[in-house]
């Protein structure tokens, strides 16, 4: 490819980035980005927000993000496929061509990109692709475990029909980016998805929330409101923790899932709506059932294909991946570059039992980035609960690394340098007393 200067003699003084920058925004339809040769973003079509979801202002001055970087010094010249994660977990195969641009004297001062889709965007020629060359991100859905493959074709075929789906799992494992990929993957991905958690509104709310109202249905309704069953006529609605809905809007919902109509609050006519229902809940439907907190005709309309997601601590295999999967995330912000984990912080990373599942583990690498400084993740840098006693966590870091001599030799070296020498300071990094510390210290020479 032809090398773009940077300078003309047509030109003059003209600062020439901001000629550039002018000349790119002609091509505001296209997702078409300028970087310099460190990676900082100085130019963001309007294009590129649709795709990313990220705003110029937001992006424009600042590092980019890995997936969408230049390698300026060693350009590729043919195209490169690359699957973009957007914030809302859409997955999307993009080709990235670059070009390189040079001033006066030919040292390389950044480059352009250009992405194109690889088919229409959501179509199922696309859909082939990202499975072809992703298959360990299944929109957004980080995993190499086999359990979470077979979640997978789960969802695939499921998406292929219009049933209602129920995802069974903890808080913090991932519920709403398997809804977000069912409806990715149906028939209905151009129209909207819409989402809400049934726990955190009160009756009255939710009931205006979901089926909308009329005006002067009660005091403050000044106008008619479209609920979000109108909204994602077409699409798909997510419900979240929907074992939480009071009783009597589950004989309303019914009705919905049955006769595909409601009556607006406060209304006299019906509305009639084509809605594909996802629901979520931690909790299973069938003990709610019997405990008289749920319909147990509603929990059979909701639960037609059950998908049950495997907590992290079962999968310990996705452990690592997803933490590095959230380091270059953190990475690309350039407030810190992590590019190895301490050892001794490692195990105690895999030996966690993460009772937030996949949202708590994000947590951990989130307060690392915050609290500590440089290119290694130390054990000193994990939340409080990694050093606290047994007692507070469930898996105790001090009874699983279960560690040879050689290795506990080699935890309390590193333990007494990142406290600078201080016993006091080593022995709550690694779980023990002054006591034992001193002890084992003795045992082993240090």
């Amino acid at each position: 490819m032809k090398q773009i200067p940077l300078f003309s003699p047509v030109l003059g003084q003209l600062d020439c980035r901001e000629l550039l920058a002018s000349l790119l925004a002609l091509f505001a339809d296209s997702a078409v980005y300028y970087v310099d040769n460190a990676q900082n973003i100085l130019y963001w079509s309007p294009a590129m927000e649709r795709l990313t979801g990220l705003p110029a202002q937001e992006v424009v001055t600042k590092p980019c993000l890995p997936d969408y970087a230049i390698d300026v010094g060693h350009l590729d010249e043919g195209n490169q496929m690359v699957n973009l994660v957007c914030p809302n977990g859409d997955n999307v195969c993009m080709k990235k061509s670059v070009q390189s641009l040079r001033d006066p004297d030919g040292n390389i001062v950044g480059g352009i990109g250009l992405l194109t889709a690889c088919g229409p965007i959501g179509s199922q020629d696309t859909v082939k692709t990202i499975k072809k060359n992703s298959n360990q991100n299944f929109y957004g859905i980080i995993s190499r475990s086999p359990a979470m493959q077979a979640v997978f074709q789960i969802i695939e075929n499921a998406a292929e029909t219009t049933a209602t789906v129920l995802v069974r799992g903890e808080s913090g494992s991932g519920k709403e980016l398997v809804a977000r990929a069912i409806h990715q993957l149906s028939t209905r991905r151009n129209a909207p998805f819409l989402a809400i958690n049934c726990a955190a509104l009160s009756s009255s709310l939710l009931e205006s929330e979901l089926f909308g109202h009329v005006r002067g249905a009660f005091t403050g309704a000044v106008k008619d409101h479209q609920g979000l069953f109108q909204r994602a006529h077409g699409g798909t609605l997510f419900l979240d923790e929907v074992a939480e809905l009071p009783l009597d809007l589950q004989a309303k919902l019914l009705r919905v899932i049955q006769e595909r109509n409601f009556i607006p609050v406060g209304g006299d006519r019906s509305v009639s709506v084509d809605v594909r229902l996802v629901a979520a809940s931690h909790r299973s439907l069938r003990e709610q059932v019997k405990k008289g907190e749920f319909r147990e005709d509603l929990m059979y309309r909701l639960r037609v294909v059950p998908i049950f997601l495997p907590a992290l601590r079962e999968r310990r295999e996705d452990i690592s991946l997803l933490l590095w999967h959230f380091i270059q995330l953190h990475n690309g912000e350039n407030l810190r570059k992590i590019d190895k984990i301490d050892p001794l912080a490692m195990r105690l990373l895999l030996d966690y039992p993460w009772p937030g599942n996949v949202r708590e583990l994000h947590n951990v690498i989130e307060y690392a980035f915050a609290v500590g400084r440089g290119t290694t993740l130390k054990m000193s840098e994990l939340p409080p609960e990694f050093r606290e006693p047994a007692t507070s966590v469930e898996a105790p870091a001090a009874t699983k690394l279960r560690l040879s001599s050689e290795d506990e030799a080699t935890a309390i070296r590193l333990a007494l340098q990142q406290s600078n020498g201080s016993v006091g300071h080593a022995g709550d990094l690694l779980g023990m007393s002054r006591a034992t510390l001193w002890r084992k210290r003795k045992r082993y020479g240090l």
